[in-house]
């Protein structure tokens, strides 16, 4: 869907970006990870040419971006700024209206699709006719997600639109993003500094730094078979978080003993074999079951394990990704 070639930028004698290359597939978020001024929010707005490349070039669904008018390519580019960018001295209803008055939407169609949005972004209709600043950030940066949203474009750039959140506000919204039908059908390109952010929301990460990709792949690529040692440190503080979030029961399923025997009588929980190991984790932390009943829908099977069974297969695939 969305194809960077060989794309730089210099301002003055500095390298923002340099020889930029990959490549997004369709419906898949892709994450430009790594610390300021690594050039990452320069590649972004080169996309949609808020900032005109030096050299290289770049595909949306197999056009040269170069070949339209940069209005009419951001028509059908949804962009989300970590402020959010809603106008201040326009009401909710009509920040969200701004795309669809330029598509000279009629009134009904607008007011019908700004309905739909604001139930599924879990926002009361009441809000519409308030002004931003009268709005909790979560709110406006729903408000701002909406408007991205709103013409139903087939990508969308996100720049860190959870930077300006409190954790417990961007966690929920995180969650929400996860939940988002509208999202799943999208092409997303996402800049973020936050490593758990881009663990938790990335099918992809492309890590940059010094306008450079330094590895692109999965995020059980980037902490498994890391390049080289700036990957490695990179991800280091946080790597046992990280392996808690990428690491799937499914991944564990073969490592998982089918009969096992547990003695302590006690209740147990329901655990799909899609989990990531953070999220059984949270479950057991709070119920403090005595066994975990896993399932695996697909294949049609199941199996009762201990919570102590469950973390010994972790150790166990770590112990064997480490040595592949």
């Amino acid at each position: 869907m969305i194809k960077v070639d060989n794309v730089s930028k210099h301002f003055g004698g500095v390298k923002a970006v340099d020889g930029v290359s990959f490549e997004v597939e369709s419906q898949e978020n892709l994450i430009l990870l790594g610390t300021s001024g690594c050039g990452k929010t320069t590649t972004l707005k080169m996309i949609n040419r808020l900032i005109e490349p030096a050299s290289g070039s770049i595909y949306i669904d197999d056009k040269n971006i170069m070949d339209q008018k940069p209005e009419i390519l951001r028509r059908g580019i949804g962009y989300v700024l970590q402020n959010n960018g809603l106008f201040p001295h326009y009401t909710v209803a009509q920040n969200i209206a701004v795309v669809p008055n330029l598509l000279k939407w009629d009134k009904q169609k607008t007011e019908k699709r700004t309905a739909e949005l604001m139930e599924k972004l879990h926002l009361d209709a009441s809000y519409l006719s308030v002004y931003p600043n009268e709005l909790s950030g979560g709110q406006q940066q729903r408000i701002g997600l909406a408007r991205a949203l709103v013409s139903d474009p087939p990508v969308l750039l996100m720049d860190e639109p959870f930077g300006a959140l409190d954790n417990v506000t961007r966690s929920k919204i995180h969650a929400e993003f996860k939940a988002l039908d509208e999202l799943k059908r999208k092409t997303i390109i996402m800049v973020t500094h936050d490593v758990q952010e881009a663990f938790e929301l990335g099918d992809r990460i492309c890590l940059m730094d010094k306008g450079k990709i330094i590895q692109s792949g999965t995020p059980a690529q980037l902490l498994f078979d890391p390049v080289n040692d700036f990957v490695k440190d990179f991800l280091k503080e946080q790597r046992l978080l990280l392996e808690f979030k990428t690491i799937t029961v499914r991944s564990l399923w073969h490592l998982l003993p089918s009969d096992e025997e547990i003695k302590e009588v006690g209740s147990g929980i329901l655990v799909n074999n899609k989990d990531n190991l953070w999220a059984v984790l949270e479950r057991a932390t709070f119920l403090k079951p005595k066994r975990l009943n896993m399932v695996d829908l697909e294949n049609k099977e199941a199996k009762t394990v201990s919570f102590e069974s469950l973390m010994a297969a972790f150790y166990q695939y770590k112990n064997h990704q480490a040595h592949e």
